[in-house]
């Protein structure tokens, strides 16, 4: 065979989780309008309307793929699987990924330390892309806070302000207190020491070694991140806007590329995108 004749790659054969919710959704979609991509499997779970269903019937154009409660059956044909539901569900099918060589997306956020240690431990074997928000300009956002935080450190109060909608579970969300501690290890704190969650009361005069959140639920918001460094006479705000889970989408996909050359090991949206 010539050069000009070599086969292209096969598709990244890619399963997605909660398959029947508004993100899962958007992952579907997503996958099926990849050229380099194609839909291995959908899962949701047990009890879902949606079980049994063709995946993609909602856009008008089934694709023969299920959508099963059944972790095996639903990861059968995966190579990778996309995942973006709850903490407990995410460790349930990291499990069966590992013991299946499946590599793994995640995109859940509210992890305790104990659930994070357990996907760290299963990177041993399998090739995972953890990210609190897989959107491609919220990870550029991270590298300008590091560079704005060292420049701001004396001077200017740390606030966090993120807004989303009304059925998200967590707060604040997983973008936010990434971007804090971001901040924090950039000005040499420790998020876990200086975080304010919330204030009530007469709390006092402002702590400037603290890092403040704030947190707005409501209506159908995507998702809005602010950081705001205060100073005396101005102030610089650094600010990300989804308008849709489309690029949280795209951004999955563009990890799940990045996955096909890992065996194994625990990677973020700084690797896939190399602003390391």
């Amino acid at each position: 065979m010539s050069p000009s004749q070599t086969a292209a790659p096969a598709p990244l054969a890619i399963a997605i989780a909660g398959a029947s919710g508004r993100m899962g959704r958007m992952l579907v979609e997503a996958v099926q309008q990849a050229p380099d991509a194609r839909l291995a499997g959908a899962l949701d779970v047990a009890g879902s309307p949606a079980v049994g269903l063709d995946a993609t019937a909602f856009t008008g154009v089934t694709s023969g793929v299920l959508i099963t409660d059944d972790l095996r059956t639903g990861l059968k044909d995966a190579q990778y699987l996309i995942d973006f539901t709850r903490p407990e569900g995410t460790l349930a099918h990291l499990r069966v990924c590992r013991e299946l060589g499946v590599k793994l997306i995640i995109g859940t956020t509210g992890f305790t330390d104990a659930q994070k240690a357990e996907i760290e431990d299963a990177a041993r074997d399998i090739a995972i892309v953890m990210a609190p928000n897989m959107a491609v300009g919220v990870n550029v956002v991270f590298k300008l806070l590091a560079q704005a935080a060292k420049a701001l450190n004396e001077g200017y109060d740390i606030e966090i302000i993120e807004a989303h909608h009304r059925h998200k579970v967590d707060a604040p969300s997983g973008t936010a207190l990434k971007m804090g501690e971001v901040v924090a290890e950039a000005v040499g704190r420790d998020l876990k020491d200086c975080a304010v969650y919330g204030r009530e009361g007469v709390t006092g005069e402002r702590d400037p070694s603290t890092i403040g959140f704030a947190t707005i639920r409501g209506g159908d918001v995507v998702g809005d991140h602010t950081v705001l460094f205060a100073g005396i006479g101005e102030r610089i705000e650094i600010t990300h806007k989804s308008s849709s889970r489309a690029t949280y989408a795209q951004g999955s996909l563009r990890a799940a590329r990045f996955l096909s050359r890992q065996p194994h090991g625990l990677f973020g949206m700084d690797d896939v995108l190399g602003l390391k």
